[in-house]
């Protein structure tokens, strides 16, 4: 019974509560938000025990929506999405008690906003109807629009309308590639459905069409990842977001492009995918991705622009990981994901709180506050070197993964994408440097005060997750690895099949 509704109620919950938040007083916004997201975590944990690591959807519901139409609303989970739904309700209520002290105007809507936006990150990961899944996409969308547009920084309206505009684009030619595609399949069995299975059972040879079509999925995916060169939107967004946007922007947003790749064009269109000119093109990509988005990091006066250009870096080792198609690289990406929402996630807290302390986010208006935060501090290193990949923290296990699985397939990719960690320390430590840990010489550092119990409350458990992850990662790739084999499996045998129809 448990597993029939646990995820319709991870998705109809938040957006529940979202419309019952509006009818409370606004002094009780944050705290009934704060309610809403740990009932969501405490609905989704136990999907971590029942969750069965042997292949496949789980906890499926399917029932007729629009029947005329071939639309269903149908959801299911497997190692991959199960992940990035627990990571999502896990980000959210630090989320929500991150921004107690920071949003102090038209709370209830601010509140209300990021459930109805847990409510659509959550549905894209579950949604196994081609339909639902677009639905979904573009209510995620809508809620962070009017996040950093109302709630953002003095340039929040430009960085709203950017992103909208950039990620819009994408979900209109993505669009327009379900509708083909679900033309198509209903050409040839007669049944016209936007149903995951019935699609992916039913997709064959497609002919040329099928470079168009995967050219709409990797475009609007491509932009949310984002790969380089279609990451302008993503520094904008980041740094005019109020910090709950940043963090899930970061942590959870931006893995939806990623997740596209693994649900549908890698699946979907195998033998373009792995065609040898894109799939050369994709690999350059993200290892210029890798190198660039760290070279560019490097530069950044503003520490939060700085943690942008990382994600950028990031993000290209997961790229590169999925197209390396190796057991070891596909793990390794998923856990990029996995642990890039960790780390980049408590960055963007720490940088907030550093923000609401002196109401800079240069790195410049630092220097010294180790003596005087010595909490805020050591969190801040801990996170800084997990992002740059220290053994034993959650960020060396996922690219080594990565570097590894990629090398058997692209060594020279694989070797230039080294060099992005190298990179990593080369902006990370010299700005952690100048943040904490030289002479404080400027007197409004000298009285900042140290975390609070909220903030301690915030960083606790990205802290443990941190650690855990680095130190013992087998339980989540125990889980994952049933699903990236089926994954491998799915694409490889696919593109050995003929493009077009003899």
């Amino acid at each position: 019974m448990y597993a029939r509704w646990v995820l319709t109620a991870l998705v109809a919950w938040p957006a529940l509560a979202a419309g019952a938040l509006l009818l409370l007083p606004a002094r009780w916004a944050k705290h009934a938000a704060l309610v809403a997201s740990l009932i969501e975590l405490g609905l989704a944990v136990p999907l971590w025990w029942a969750f069965q690591p042997a292949g496949g959807f789980q906890f499926q519901l399917d029932a007729a929506w629009i029947p005329a139409w071939g639309i269903h609303y149908t959801v299911g989970v497997d190692g991959i999405s199960l992940f990035l739904v627990l990571l999502t309700v896990f980000l959210v209520p630090l989320a929500v008690l991150g921004s107690y002290t920071y949003i102090t105007t038209r709370e209830r809507a601010f509140y209300a906003l990021m459930l109805l936006l847990t409510a659509g990150m959550v549905g894209v990961f579950v949604a196994l109807d081609l339909f639902l899944f677009y639905v979904m996409w573009e209510v995620m969308l809508i809620p962070m629009y009017f996040i950093i547009g109302v709630w953002g920084g003095e340039r929040r309206l430009y960085a709203a309308i950017k992103f909208f505009i950039y990620t819009f684009f994408g979900s209109l030619l993505m669009l327009v590639a379900i509708l083909v595609l679900v033309y198509v399949v209903g050409q040839r069995t007669g049944v016209y459905s936007f149903s995951y299975a019935h699609l992916a059972a039913n997709l064959g040879a497609l002919g040329p069409v099928a470079f168009w079509l995967f050219g709409a999925f990797f475009l609007a995916f491509a932009i949310k990842v984002p790969m380089f060169p279609l990451h302008t939107w993503l520094p904008d967004a980041h740094v005019e977001a109020p910090t709950a946007g940043s963090v899930l922007l970061a942590g959870i947003l931006l893995k939806m492009g990623a997740y596209g790749f693994l649900r549908f064009a890698l699946p979907f269109f195998p033998q373009v995918a792995l065609h040898p000119a894109v799939q050369a093109a994709v690999v350059a990509l993200a290892v210029i991705g890798i190198v660039y988005g760290g070279l560019v990091a490097m530069v950044q006066p503003d520490f939060k622009k700085l943690i942008a250009y990382s994600s950028v870096a990031h993000l290209g080792f997961v790229m590169l990981g999925l197209w390396a198609l190796t057991l070891q690289s596909v793990q390794g990406a998923l856990l990029v994901m996995i642990n890039h929402g960790i780390s980049t996630g408590a960055l963007f807290f720490l940088v907030g709180m550093l923000y609401e302390r002196r109401h800079s986010r240069l790195i410049a208006a630092f220097g010294g506050i180790a003596k005087v935060v010595p909490m805020l501090a050591a969190a801040l290193t801990l996170v800084s070197l997990s992002s740059i990949g220290l053994p034993a923290t959650n960020g060396f296990v996922g690219e080594f993964l990565v570097l590894v699985g990629a090398f058997r397939t692209h060594p020279a990719a694989a070797a230039i994408a080294t060099t992005g960690v190298i990179v990593a320390a080369m902006y990370l430590l010299p700005a952690l440097q100048r943040v904490i840990y030289n002479p404080l010489d400027q007197p409004e550092n000298a009285r900042l005060p140290d975390l609070t119990p909220r903030e301690i409350a915030v960083l606790a458990p990205l802290v443990a997750c941190i650690v855990w992850i680095g130190v013992y990662p087998q339980p989540i790739l125990r889980r994952l690895e049933p699903a990236a084999t089926q994954f491998i499996e799915a694409v490889r045998s696919g593109a050995a099949r003929p493009l077009a129809a003899p």
